[in-house]
């Protein structure tokens, strides 16, 4: 049955931006930071900051209605439950995903000029400067990946290789998941000069160093590293359009020995492609914030493997966001 809406829900849904935007500004002035384990004066804060008095006084008030602040005696102070989850280094951390997401908003802020003129929004850096916005996306995808890793792969098992590429492996998280799955395996991580340096540290931090091998490189412009088993295209292809995801899946099946396995995680449209619902929306931010992005269904991605020259393609994993596997094989014999 069909929802039905009123008019309260309608404008509800209308001005959900608003909380959105409070927590957003906060995160892209790292004001949970300033506050933590502090009691200050608004102020106190504006100066610390080098911000508008009135705005900041503004904001602190925002924020402790939506209880995100404590606010005594003119003071403000961040709940340690919070503290937790929105200073960096905070046990549940999610303070760059929260940058990244602000990121987001202010492209999805043009989507109706999107849809009208079939361009992607312009990207304007957030007040921290494109460089921290950079190193918040890298790491706000650990924010989401670390959580599901391990118990995403421990679904695929038994994980069978004896070297894995990982193709655009950011920080490690995935390599990280996958060594441990499979412990006699090695890896390679491939991705941007500017990224390598991240994936180093925690492959460090997770002791897996010596199993570990990082080549800088481009997978739109570069050949990838060859001599692998199993592939790992890891939340890479809704960036985009199908014709160039044909072109990655043959720069893979040539780095693939004959019997190697490619594994595409992502998110899996329904064939109407309205679930699910994180999937419709994401098709959203891809609209937003590429030239040609989007979100595919098992069969589109099985017609582009399969035409570049990958069998045996089936639905691994089936997951109600960015944590469906599809896995596909390099035929022994080819021709």
């Amino acid at each position: 049955m069909a929802r039905q809406w009123s008019p309260d829900d309608v404008l509800k849904l209308a001005s959900s931006y608003q909380p959105a935007c409070v927590l957003a500004a906060a995160a892209d002035l790292d004001l949970f930071t300033l506050l933590q384990g502090r009691q200050l004066p608004a102020g106190t804060i504006a100066k610390e900051l080098q911000a508008s008095p009135r705005g900041i006084a503004v904001l602190l008030d925002a924020l402790a209605a939506l209880e995100l602040l404590s606010k005594k005696d003119n003071k403000y102070s961040v709940p340690h439950d919070v503290a937790d989850i929105m200073v960096e280094g905070g046990s549940l951390s999610k303070l760059a995903m929260v940058q990244h997401q602000a990121n987001c908003l202010r492209r999805w802020a043009q989507l109706a000029r999107v849809v009208k003129t079939g361009r992607p929004a312009e990207r304007e850096p957030s007040i921290r400067g494109a460089e921290a916005d950079q190193a918040a996306f890298i790491e706000a995808m650990d924010n989401i990946s670390a959580p599901m890793a391990g118990p995403l792969v421990a679904d695929l098992q038994p994980l069978e290789c004896k070297h894995a590429l990982d193709i655009g492996g950011a920080s490690g998280t995935w390599t990280i998941a996958l060594l441990r799955a499979a412990p006699h395996a090695a890896a390679t991580i491939f991705d941007l000069p500017t990224v390598i340096p991240f994936a180093k540290a925690r492959i460090a931090d997770a002791g897996l160093a010596d199993r570990v091998t990082f080549v800088e490189g481009d997978f739109y412009a570069d050949d990838l590293p060859a001599g692998v088993d199993f592939a790992w295209v890891s939340a890479i292809i809704h960036q985009n359009d199908r014709q160039q995801n044909r072109d990655l899946y043959k720069k893979v099946f040539a780095a693939l020995e004959p019997g190697g396995v490619i594994a595409i995680r992502d998110i899996v449209m329904d064939p109407a492609r309205t679930r699910p619902l994180g999937g419709a929306l994401f098709a959203i931010n891809m609209l937003t914030g590429t030239q040609a992005g989007g979100t595919y269904t098992f069969e589109e991605i099985r017609e582009d493997l399969q035409a570049s020259g990958f069998a045996e393609v089936g639905l691994w994993r089936q997951g109600e966001w960015m944590d469906s596997v599809v896995r596909a094989v390099k035929p022994r014999t080819v021709g």
